[in-house]
């Protein structure tokens, strides 16, 4: 697992060539239709005609390597950025330096909204693992749906898909107990896994313990003694960063918890 980006590391190729408004060398133009993952980011029932004004953008991909940034806080808000294959995170600076770990993002999951409040982005997204971006044109996007009855909604859409995505985190973060954290966040990663396919019991930990702690606002200590305590309890077994969850339903009831 190659080392994860600082704030003040040097922009990747794909952010620099969206920032100065260039074109990065870029792979065959990417078809939603076609694409493995549009059911996570595309609204359900879809025709082709609505597929349509998509189409016309032919949007292209960008291969990102671990640890380069796919944006950074402060960067000109241009595109939205689909992540067809891969893992990031998304970070703020904290005002007493380092970052602070906001959340951390799966194939299928649409990034940069963050960017329609004030025209730059307010966070910066590192992938954690070498990873493909679908780069979308956000103003040419609106234009194309506009008139499409099916597609003009997609807007909304991701913007719902944000809010419910924010609203899991809050519940989360309220919960008073690091175990009960941390279970939440491993049956939340559980669901998302199952939800493009893949084993909800048996995944590997794309971020790092101190990420992962980062995002809980835990200590690092705290997340290790704790997966110790999941184990010794029968829970789950964990291998380096590869896990295996024993007892979902033991786990989930263990803390009472409903994550979504």
């Amino acid at each position: 697992m190659p080392p994860t980006a600082t704030l003040d590391r040097p922009s990747s190729p794909l952010n620099a060539a969206v920032r100065d408004g260039k074109a990065a060398p870029a792979r065959a133009p990417c078809k939603c239709a076609t694409c493995c993952v549009s059911t996570l980011c595309l609204p359900g029932g879809l025709s082709s005609d609505d597929l349509q004004p998509l189409e016309s953008l032919a949007l292209t991909t960008r291969r990102v390597r671990g640890g380069e940034t796919v944006f950074q806080d402060g960067d000109p808000f241009r595109y939205l950025y689909a992540l067809r294959s891969g893992t990031c995170k998304a970070t703020v600076a904290r005002p007493n330096g380092g970052e602070q770990v906001t959340g951390f993002h799966m194939a299928g999951e649409v990034l940069g909204l963050d960017g329609l409040a004030c025209d730059v982005h307010g966070t910066t997204v590192t992938a954690l693992e070498d990873s493909e971006i679908c780069l979308i044109p956000y103003r040419r996007l609106v234009a194309a749906t506009a008139a499409t009855p099916g597609a003009k909604d997609l807007m909304s859409h991701l913007m719902g898909q944000e809010l419910l995505r924010d609203q899991s985190m809050m519940v989360m973060l309220s919960l008073t107990e690091a175990a009960s954290r941390l279970a939440a966040f491993l049956l939340n990663l559980s669901e998302r896994h199952a939800s493009r396919g893949y084993s909800p019991r048996e995944f590997w930990l794309r971020m790092s313990r101190a990420e992962i702690a980062s995002f809980l606002g835990l200590t690092l200590e705290t997340v290790s003694r704790t997966l110790k305590s999941f184990q010794r309890r029968g829970f789950l077994r964990v291998d380096g960063r590869h896990v295996t969850i024993t007892d979902i339903d033991g786990l989930r009831a263990s803390y009472d918890l409903r994550i979504r």
